[in-house]
Protein backbone atom coordinates (compact mmCIF):
# COMPACT_ATOMS: atom_id res chain seq x y z
CA UNK A 1 0.00 0.00 0.00
CA UNK A 2 1.02 3.30 -0.88
CA UNK A 3 0.43 6.64 0.38
CA UNK A 4 1.01 10.07 -0.90
CA UNK A 5 1.81 12.79 1.61
CA UNK A 6 2.70 16.31 1.82
CA UNK A 7 5.71 17.49 3.55
CA UNK A 8 5.86 21.07 4.31
CA UNK A 9 9.18 21.49 2.82
CA UNK A 10 9.03 19.06 -0.46
CA UNK A 11 8.01 20.33 -3.56
CA UNK A 12 5.34 18.12 -5.24
CA UNK A 13 4.42 14.79 -2.28
CA UNK A 14 6.17 12.23 -1.21
CA UNK A 15 4.70 8.55 -1.33
CA UNK A 16 5.93 5.90 1.41
CA UNK A 17 5.61 2.51 -0.18
CA UNK A 18 6.74 -0.70 1.54
CA UNK A 19 9.85 -1.82 0.61
CA UNK A 20 10.57 -4.04 -1.79
CA UNK A 21 13.88 -6.47 -1.96
CA UNK A 22 14.74 -4.71 -4.95
CA UNK A 23 14.75 -1.19 -2.91
CA UNK A 24 17.78 -3.07 -0.94
CA UNK A 25 21.37 -1.62 -2.82
CA UNK A 26 19.28 2.21 -2.85
CA UNK A 27 18.94 1.86 1.32
CA UNK A 28 22.13 0.30 1.53
CA UNK A 29 23.42 3.28 -0.16
CA UNK A 30 21.98 5.94 1.96
CA UNK A 31 23.15 4.21 5.61
CA UNK A 32 26.30 3.89 4.10
CA UNK A 33 27.07 7.58 3.01
CA UNK A 34 24.92 9.45 5.68
CA UNK A 35 27.16 12.15 6.98
CA UNK A 36 25.28 11.54 10.35
CA UNK A 37 28.19 8.66 10.44
CA UNK A 38 31.36 10.22 9.52
CA UNK A 39 34.39 10.39 11.70
CA UNK A 40 33.89 8.38 14.77
CA UNK A 41 30.67 7.28 13.84
CA UNK A 42 31.67 5.51 10.30
CA UNK A 43 32.84 2.39 11.41
CA UNK A 44 29.29 1.67 12.73
CA UNK A 45 27.75 1.07 9.05
CA UNK A 46 30.97 0.30 7.47
CA UNK A 47 29.72 -3.09 5.40
CA UNK A 48 26.68 -2.46 6.79
CA UNK A 49 24.03 -3.94 4.33
CA UNK A 50 19.84 -3.81 3.96
CA UNK A 51 19.28 -7.40 2.26
CA UNK A 52 16.21 -8.35 0.58
CA UNK A 53 16.12 -10.52 3.49
CA UNK A 54 15.86 -7.93 6.18
CA UNK A 55 13.54 -6.05 3.95
CA UNK A 56 10.45 -8.89 4.02
CA UNK A 57 11.57 -9.97 7.34
CA UNK A 58 10.39 -6.74 8.79
CA UNK A 59 8.59 -3.42 8.24
CA UNK A 60 10.52 -1.45 6.32
CA UNK A 61 8.96 1.60 4.76
CA UNK A 62 10.97 4.04 2.01
CA UNK A 63 9.48 7.56 1.55
CA UNK A 64 10.08 8.61 -2.64
CA UNK A 65 9.71 11.65 -4.02
CA UNK A 66 7.66 12.07 -7.24
CA UNK A 67 10.65 10.63 -9.39
CA UNK A 68 11.22 7.85 -7.64
CA UNK A 69 13.93 9.08 -5.82
CA UNK A 70 14.38 7.47 -2.01
CA UNK A 71 14.20 10.44 0.49
CA UNK A 72 14.19 7.92 3.61
CA UNK A 73 13.17 4.53 5.20
CA UNK A 74 12.69 3.02 8.61
CA UNK A 75 12.06 -0.26 9.87
CA UNK A 76 10.22 -1.76 12.30
CA UNK A 77 10.73 -4.48 14.11
CA UNK A 78 7.51 -5.72 15.74
CA UNK A 79 8.50 -7.89 17.73
CA UNK A 80 10.10 -6.81 20.69
CA UNK A 81 8.73 -3.56 19.19
CA UNK A 82 11.60 -1.49 18.19
CA UNK A 83 12.16 1.07 15.75
CA UNK A 84 15.50 -0.41 14.42
CA UNK A 85 16.70 1.94 11.09
CA UNK A 86 15.46 5.51 10.38
CA UNK A 87 17.46 7.10 7.35
CA UNK A 88 16.79 10.36 5.53
CA UNK A 89 18.73 11.48 2.78
CA UNK A 90 20.63 14.06 3.64
CA UNK A 91 20.01 16.65 1.07
CA UNK A 92 16.25 15.68 2.19
CA UNK A 93 16.84 16.87 5.76
CA UNK A 94 14.91 19.35 7.56
CA UNK A 95 12.56 18.99 4.62
CA UNK A 96 9.65 17.31 7.02
CA UNK A 97 10.63 13.63 5.53
CA UNK A 98 11.44 12.17 9.26
CA UNK A 99 8.50 13.31 10.82
CA UNK A 100 6.59 12.31 8.01
CA UNK A 101 8.07 8.84 8.16
CA UNK A 102 7.39 8.89 12.03
CA UNK A 103 3.79 9.34 11.30
CA UNK A 104 4.05 6.44 9.06
CA UNK A 105 5.95 4.61 12.10
CA UNK A 106 2.58 5.52 14.45
CA UNK A 107 0.05 4.51 12.21
CA UNK A 108 2.08 0.93 11.30
CA UNK A 109 2.77 0.43 15.08
CA UNK A 110 -0.76 0.74 16.08
CA UNK A 111 -2.08 -1.57 13.21
CA UNK A 112 0.02 -4.00 14.63
CA UNK A 113 -1.05 -3.68 17.90
CA UNK A 114 1.43 -1.67 19.39
CA UNK A 115 0.92 1.32 22.24
CA UNK A 116 5.13 2.53 21.95
CA UNK A 117 8.30 1.81 20.15
CA UNK A 118 11.65 1.63 21.56
CA UNK A 119 13.86 3.56 19.66
CA UNK A 120 18.15 3.34 21.13
CA UNK A 121 19.63 6.57 19.10
CA UNK A 122 22.02 7.62 17.28
CA UNK A 123 23.32 10.47 19.56
CA UNK A 124 23.27 13.21 17.14
CA UNK A 125 19.67 11.80 16.43
CA UNK A 126 17.83 11.68 20.00
CA UNK A 127 16.84 15.48 19.58
CA UNK A 128 14.81 14.81 16.42
CA UNK A 129 13.46 11.94 18.51
CA UNK A 130 12.66 14.26 21.14
CA UNK A 131 11.14 16.72 18.79
CA UNK A 132 8.56 13.85 17.37
CA UNK A 133 7.24 13.14 20.72
CA UNK A 134 9.85 10.11 21.89
CA UNK A 135 10.82 10.48 25.58
CA UNK A 136 14.20 9.60 26.95
CA UNK A 137 13.90 6.55 29.35
CA UNK A 138 17.49 5.79 29.74
CA UNK A 139 20.98 5.09 28.07
CA UNK A 140 22.29 2.46 26.43
CA UNK A 141 25.91 1.89 27.34
CA UNK A 142 28.96 1.06 24.12
CA UNK A 143 29.42 -2.70 23.32
CA UNK A 144 33.14 -2.48 21.76
CA UNK A 145 33.77 -3.38 19.03
CA UNK A 146 31.08 -2.97 17.29
CA UNK A 147 29.41 0.67 18.83
CA UNK A 148 32.00 2.60 20.67
CA UNK A 149 29.68 5.06 22.55
CA UNK A 150 26.42 5.01 25.03
CA UNK A 151 22.97 5.61 22.99
CA UNK A 152 19.90 7.38 24.44
CA UNK A 153 17.28 4.95 24.94
CA UNK A 154 13.86 6.50 23.71
CA UNK A 155 10.16 5.71 23.73
CA UNK A 156 7.94 6.69 21.04
CA UNK A 157 4.43 6.68 22.34
CA UNK A 158 2.14 5.31 19.56
CA UNK A 159 -0.97 6.68 20.98
CA UNK A 160 -4.74 5.39 19.90
CA UNK A 161 -6.00 5.54 16.27
CA UNK A 162 -7.38 9.15 16.19
CA UNK A 163 -6.01 10.53 19.35
CA UNK A 164 -2.64 12.69 19.34
CA UNK A 165 0.14 11.86 21.13
CA UNK A 166 0.67 15.02 22.94
CA UNK A 167 -0.79 18.74 21.76
CA UNK A 168 0.46 20.04 18.51
CA UNK A 169 2.65 16.88 17.76
CA UNK A 170 1.51 14.68 14.69
CA UNK A 171 0.04 11.40 16.15
CA UNK A 172 -0.54 9.61 12.41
Amino acid sequence: MTSRITAPRVGGGVDIRRATARDGKRLTRLVRNSRAYEGPYAPMVDGYRVGPDYIETHEVHVAVDRDGRVLGFYALVVTPPELDLLFVADDAQGLGVGRLLVGHLRERARAAGLDRVRIVSHPPAEGFYLGVGAQRIGVVPADPPAVMWDRPELELPVGERGHPVAPGRYAG
